[in-house]
């Protein structure tokens, strides 16, 4: 199966500044001096990412990222310090939005349950079948070897999503909908289906295929109770 690729632009209010209708002259410059700069930093990330995917963290150069940017390697000391800067902001170009959305919900008008199974199935879309996914297992596997990038992964991406999870879990047990008060204590349990199918994907997904969505609505079921049907 082709994995979605991500498309990774430069900063929305850099474009339209540049876009935006500048005085003529050297005044106009300075924002296509941004927007070019911007869409360079774009494509040196955009590289990271695939070379980063393809080598291993240990293993990708600047040298190779560059020359997939289509840069000079003095480039990329324009926008970030070291390889460990320029995969952190990977992460939060690539990871972090994804996580966020889950603390940006609103109260739910319908059911708890009907809210943690939007944010899951939504995350499995967007995570699981794509390069987002390539990289959160890129994490688990040399994150042991790395435990700086494991740390900023852990606060940039892992502690905010356990705070969104136990704020919809302590939600539901104060609506009824959860009756297992514990689960508030470890919301690792809610998404386990999320992380199970990442991995799943790139391990086994060619010797037994997994039907993730099925696998979470089972999972829901054993948490909020079975759906009734009328």
């Amino acid at each position: 199966m082709s994995k979605k690729p991500i498309r990774i632009s430069a900063p929305p209010d850099i474009r339209a500044t540049a876009k935006g209708g500048a005085p003529k002259g050297a005044v106009a410059a300075a924002p296509n001096r941004a927007e070019r700069a911007a869409e360079r930093r774009a494509a040196i990330v955009e590289a990271a990412l695939e070379e980063f995917i393809a080598r291993g963290f240990a293993a990708t150069r600047l040298d190779d990222i560059a020359k997939r940017a289509g840069v000079a390697k003095g480039t990329i000391y324009l926008h970030f310090k070291d390889k460990e800067s320029m995969f952190e902001e990977l992460v939060r170009i690539v990871i972090v939005p994804v996580v966020e959305r889950l603390n940006a919900l609103p109260p739910p008008t319908g059911s708890v349950r009907d809210l943690v199974e939007a944010f899951a199935s939504n995350f499995l879309k967007e995570v699981a079948n794509t390069r987002r996914g390539d990289l959160v297992r890129l994490i688990v596997a040399e994150g042991p070897r790395f435990p700086a990038v494991a740390d900023f992964y852990y606060r940039e991406v892992v502690s905010r999503g356990i705070a969104g999870m136990r704020a919809l879990i302590e939600l539901g047990i104060a609506r009824g909908e959860i009756h297992q008060k514990n689960l508030a204590r470890f919301p690792q349990i809610l998404v386990a289906p999320a992380m199970i199918a990442v991995i799943w994907q790139s391990l086994f997904a060619r010797h037994a295929p997994l039907d993730a969505q099925e696998m979470l609505r089972v999972h829901l079921d054993l948490i909020f109770g079975e759906r009734r049907t009328t």
